[in-house]
């Protein structure tokens, strides 16, 4: 092993914990927005191809 390689260890280590956290927090904020838009619960109505006439306009 060289002196460089000696060097970048930590830093490569440091870095992908940096990474890893990130990644994590994002996980986080993915989660939380899909349980706050599943507090409404009934107020959702998925787009799954199937006519609903609570949604047609009515004339």
């Amino acid at each position: 092993m060289s002196g460089a390689d000696n060097n970048t260890t930590p830093t490569r280590k440091r870095n992908n914990m940096m990474l890893g956290l990130v990644l994590a927090a994002f996980v986080t904020l993915v989660f939380s927005i899909t349980i706050a838009k599943m507090m409404a619960g009934q107020n959702m109505e998925a787009t799954d191809h199937v006519r609903r006439p609570a949604l047609e306009i009515s004339e």
